[in-house]
This record gives C-alpha cells, structure tokens and sequence, in this order.
C-alpha cells in the first residue's frame, strides 16, 4: 500500500508539473510575435530578342553572374550579314540623295525665267524628298539590323544565381524560349500572414528576426537574419491550407512581406522559415 501511495502521489506530481510547464509555456514572451513563412526569391527566365542556333553558354547552374555579364551567344552569321546589306543600302542612298539634292540646287533657280518648266521644277523636287525618305528608311533599317546582331549576345539583367540551364549549344531556339533560368539575388523576403488578432501590433518598417531550420555549424544555433516588415495586405483573406498558425481559431489573415537584407547564399525559395516580433519595439510612445 505504502508503495502505491508514493506511486500515485509521484504521478500527481507528474501531472501537476507538466499542467504548471503548459501554462507557462503559453504565458512566455507575451511581448513576442511569432509567425511562419517562406522565403521567396524572384525568379528570371532568360531568353533571346531572336532565334537562332546557339553557339555558347558560359554559365553552368549555380554559378553566380553579375548585372550585364555575358551568359550565352547566338551565331550572328545571318545577322551579320543583314547588317551588311543595310550598309550597302544606306550607303546607295545616301549616294542617290546627294545627287537628286544637287540636282534640284542647280535647277531650282531656272524655274523663275521659263528655263525649266514647273512640272520639271515639281519633279526634281518630288525627286529631292523621295531620296530623302528612303535615306530615312535606309539608316531605319540599319538600326533595326545592327539591334537584331546586338541580341545574339544574352546578358545577365541582374546579379544572381543560375537555377536552371535549360538549353545546350548546338540547340534552336526561339524568341523569348527559355535558355536559363535565373534566381535574382535581391530582394529576398519572406511571405508570412498575420492574424487579424495580431494585426495592430505590427507596422512598415518594424524590425524582425528571421530563423531558418538549418542549425549554423559555426555556433550550434539556428541560422539568424535580420529583417523588416516592407509590406502588409490590406484586405483579409482565409488562412491558406498550406499556412501553420500559432492561433488556428482565428479563420481570417493578412498577408505580409517581410525583406531580408544580410542575405547569402544559404537562403533557398521556399525555405521556410520562423518570424519573431519584439512587439515592446513596435509600441508607440507615451506623451
């Protein structure tokens, strides 16, 4: 009996110690929000201006690549050549141009005593803006050529890393078809929802810690980031499915954006991640 007497009164204080843990675990850090996300990253697919077979591609995926950086080529040949012929025609007439301008300086004046007559006078000078308009057209067709040949060359729009090489060279490809895909450096941010609770406790601009899963070998701790809160919807929307919630009885959220700026290269889309609120920071001051 004696034995069974200690047994129960050790599981009462089992039970009475882990009812205290839970109630205290609810009460802790009452000036502290948490939320889940994911990181989300902005995605580029890259894509030649014209089609044509490829004939280089200096990325391989993951490398990283600067803004204006040379990624991938097109063989010009036909480019080049289409180049060369609006040369040659821009060179024809400005040539004709010439000589119906000077024709018409030289004639022009003799109109005035009957030496030529104004339909002579209309004609040359009907001549003297034809060769005007197709100089026009001409250099036209030269800038729209010379264009074409600059687009065989595909240059990194902004700095990032190469998530994807979806062609190799030697294949055709067609304007705007995807040759990489690239995952831009910044901006990185994290896509969370509030509850509507919680709203007015958060603002622009609140400074937040972000927590990755991932445990940093160099401290033993989860990797930490600092970030702000740059965006907050203002309309209320169901929770997602997909969504976790510290507080499930609360059906409506607001969807909120927060930016991440000491990025590296540890960051990856969709990683989820932990989002705390030092709520005391985000108070306004008493007057």
């Amino acid at each position: 009996m004696k034995k069974k007497f200690i047994a129960i009164i050790l599981i009462l204080i089992i039970i009475g110690a882990g009812v205290y843990l839970f109630l205290n675990r609810k009460k802790e850090n009452p000036n502290e929000l948490t939320l889940y996300g994911n990181i989300e990253i902005r995605q580029v697919d890259l894509s030649f201006q014209v089609g044509g077979k490829l004939s280089k591609m200096f990325k391989e995926e993951g490398d990283t690549v600067k803004k204006g950086e040379l990624v991938a080529l097109i063989d010009n040949r036909d480019y080049r050549a289409d180049l060369d012929k609006a040369n040659a025609n821009v060179a024809q007439t400005t040539a004709i141009k010439k000589d119906a301008d000077d024709k018409f300086t030289r004639n022009a004046p003799l109109v005035g005593d009957d030496t030529i007559s104004k339909q002579d006078y209309e004609t040359l000078l009907n001549t003297k803006n034809k060769s005007a308009a197709d100089l026009k057209a001409a250099v036209a067709q030269k800038n729209y050529a010379q264009n074409q040949l600059n687009y065989t060359k595909l240059y990194a729009p902004d700095d990032g890393i190469i998530m994807v090489r979806v062609q190799e060279p030697g294949a055709t490809v067609a304007k705007g078809q995807a040759v990489y895909t690239m995952a831009k450096t910044k901006p990185v941010w994290v896509r969370a929802y509030v509850n509507e609770t919680d709203l007015g406790n958060i603002k622009y601009g609140q400074q937040v810690s972000v927590y990755t899963d991932t445990i940093d070998p160099a401290t033993g701790k989860k990797r930490e980031y600092k970030g702000q809160i740059g965006y907050i919807s203002p309309v209320a929307e169901f929770t997602p499915k997909t969504v976790q919630s510290t507080d499930t009885r609360t059906n409506l959220v607001y969807r909120m954006r927060v930016y991440i700026y000491d990025i590296d290269e540890f960051l990856r889309q969709g990683m989820p991640v932990t989002i705390n609120v030092d709520l005391t920071k985000g108070k306004a001051k008493k007057r």
